[in-house]
């Protein structure tokens, strides 16, 4: 009995990852996903997806490209990342990316620094 290939995918890569999660097609399977992996005690009932290019302010500086960056309906911005292979710099990188969630945050002008929560999950 022969296995048929194409009803499946792998999950572990870029193309499979975001394929799965990563579309509005499939957002309940990521709601429900982040609801089982993260048990918070207020549960995701909507989220909406972001850009997954980060771009600096200047042409110059460094940009990030997540696999999947969504923000709830309660505003908390959620990252997920997913590595297949060994990565050097791995928590730096995260650390980075961490701060496009948090620096997309400040408006404009005059602000009061209070920050929303945001979650990062890489596997």
């Amino acid at each position: 009995m022969s296995i048929d290939q194409g009803k499946y995918i792998c999950a572990c890569t870029d193309f499979g990852f975001k394929r799965l999660f990563g579309s509005e097609l499939n957002k309940d399977i990521l709601i429900s996903f982040l609801n089982s992996f993260l048990n918070l005690k207020d549960k995701i009932v909507d989220l909406s997806y972001l850009s997954l290019e980060q771009l600096g302010d200047l042409v110059t500086d460094r940009e990030a490209i997540f696999d999947v960056y969504c923000k709830t309906s309660d505003d908390a911005y959620i990252i997920v990342e997913m590595q297949n292979a060994s990565q050097n710099y791995f928590k730096d990188r995260s650390i980075f990316y961490s701060s496009f969630a948090t620096r997309n945050q400040a408006p404009k002008g005059v602000w009061d620094y209070q920050l929303k929560a945001f979650i990062q999950l890489e596997f």
